[in-house]
């Protein structure tokens, strides 16, 4: 608040009007309290952040663990499936 009286201050030393000065300092204070943020603004945005971020990397655990289980899934049925194939194929030489 000390700078918009410092503000008003050098406008009225500049013979800006007195009421334009007003006007000029209303605006500053009124763009300040509502278009700028403060620093509790800034940490409450941060912690959200954080918490976001804290979901997407559980999510992230999770998903890698249900694709590291599909993929074992899908390797052990090929194998499965490889090691038919050679034995059927096996057996057919044999005879």
């Amino acid at each position: 608040m000390e700078g918009l009286y410092a503000l008003y201050d050098a406008l009225i030393g500049i013979n800006v009007p007195g009421d334009k000065a007003r006007a000029v300092v209303q605006a500053m204070e009124r763009d300040m309290t509502t278009l700028l943020a403060t620093k509790s603004d800034l940490e409450l945005f941060r912690q959200g952040l954080q918490a976001e971020v804290r979901v997407l990397r559980q999510g992230m655990e999770t998903g890698s663990r249900e694709l590291r289980f599909s993929l074992i899934i899908w390797l052990g049925s090929a194998q499965v499936v490889t090691a038919g194939v050679l034995f059927a194929a096996l057996q057919l030489t044999m005879r």
